[in-house]
């Protein structure tokens, strides 16, 4: 189960390393593929991870979560 956020406030890849390491520490998420230039995240998941949660997790690094698929 795969879910895509477009993540703004994104400038560096000390940014996209936050993000992923966010991502990361969500329970029930496998892995996080993040694009800085893109502005993406894609996270792999377990188990169904509600929207908010990964919101939250995104937000409180500081960065803004514009859409999720």
């Amino acid at each position: 189960m795969k879910k895509t956020l477009s993540v703004s406030g994104m400038t560096c890849h000390k940014c996209e390393a936050h993000v992923k390491m966010a991502l990361e520490d969500v329970e029930n998420v496998e892995s996080v593929e993040v694009d800085l230039k893109g502005g993406k995240a894609v996270v792999s998941m377990k188990e169904e991870v509600s929207d908010s949660t990964l919101k939250s997790a995104v937000e409180e690094f500081g960065y803004q979560v514009t859409e999720i698929n």
